[in-house]
């Protein structure tokens, strides 16, 4: 085995890297890598990032990301094994040489994506620790959407490219100013979204009172493919991606609202299901999304080194 690093990837590298996550998608059910990290390795991403390739022969057994842009929180970490190539200590060695890297003092962060995630006994066997849990929530489609109740004043539209993106960077921001995920978009973090296949202006709510944006419900479909099959062997599943309301319009049911208005684009498209994430210690997120039928499905957990 040979572990090697890269800052940037070649396209090649890009293209293996790509089939290793497909094939540990496939065998596990969950996506190894998260989609910011996906998005850097199809569009280049955040410069001081770093890329671990573990090659067995000619095969690329591993893949490890580290992001070091947060100055505040800390690097954190994400990687993936291949199906036929555990057992063989390979996400051993990409963890100690993330951890070479930052420094045993730097306490790394390393995301394990489903509870059943190998990284996860992997980071616990190393003595990383719990620090932060995303719950993966699910709801049946099947099951009746009720009608959305607007709040007095507020109207809905979709979203218009290349009309809508600053105001809404200009919400988003404000609704999660305190989110160490969502809250610090920039322009370009919203252009690359929209150039992916997945991205439908149709499925994007905005949600518009006395003449300006006040909230928003973002909706995606993953699993499917752009040329009409299916993904992974699985049926498309839709996601709650992102609800955002203005912190002046907090507490007027607009959340709820917006949340009904996607299912409903969701269930109209045919799909079975809707998934969405949110943050275990947001207990009021929680249980607003259970009130429309959602429960806990999975986790993702970021752990802690030392």
């Amino acid at each position: 085995m040979n572990v090697v690093t890269r800052s940037r990837l070649a396209p090649e590298e890009v293209r293996a890297v790509l089939q290793l996550v497909d094939d540990v998608t496939d065998a596990d059910g969950t996506r190894p890598l998260s989609e910011h990290v996906m998005l850097h390795l199809r569009y280049g991403g955040d410069t001081p990032a770093k890329n671990y390739l573990a090659w067995n022969g000619d095969d690329l057994a591993g893949y490890a990301h580290l992001d070091t842009t947060d100055t505040v929180e800390g690097a954190s970490a994400e990687l993936a094994v291949g199906p036929r190539h555990r057992g063989m200590g390979i996400g051993k060695a990409l963890v100690e040489a993330l951890v070479a890297e930052t420094g045993s003092s730097a306490r790394m962060r390393l995301w394990a994506h489903g509870q059943s995630s190998g990284a996860a006994e992997l980071a616990r066997s190393m003595g990383f620790r719990r620090e932060r849990v995303l719950w993966q929530m699910r709801r049946s489609l099947y099951a009746p959407v009720p009608a959305p109740v607007w709040p007095e004043g507020v109207t809905v539209r979709t979203f218009v490219v290349g009309e809508d993106e600053e105001k809404w960077l200009d919400v988003n921001n404000r609704a999660f100013a305190a989110h160490p995920d969502q809250g610090t978009w920039t322009l370009d973090d919203l252009r690359m979204r929209e150039s992916e296949p997945w991205f439908d202006p149709s499925g994007f709510f905005l949600a518009e009172a006395e003449g300006r944006l006040v909230g928003f419900h973002w909706t995606k479909v993953h699993g499917a493919d752009p040329s009409g099959g299916h993904e992974h062997g699985h049926d498309p599943i839709g996601e709650v991606y992102v609800v955002g309301i203005d912190p002046s319009m907090q507490g007027r049911g607009l959340g709820p609202a917006l949340t009904l208005r996607g299912l409903q684009h969701l269930r109209a498209r045919g799909l079975s299901q809707c998934m969405l994430y949110v943050d275990e210690v947001n207990t009021n997120a929680i249980r607003t999304y259970e009130r429309l039928g959602f429960a806990k499905w999975d986790v993702d957990v970021c752990f802690l080194q030392g």
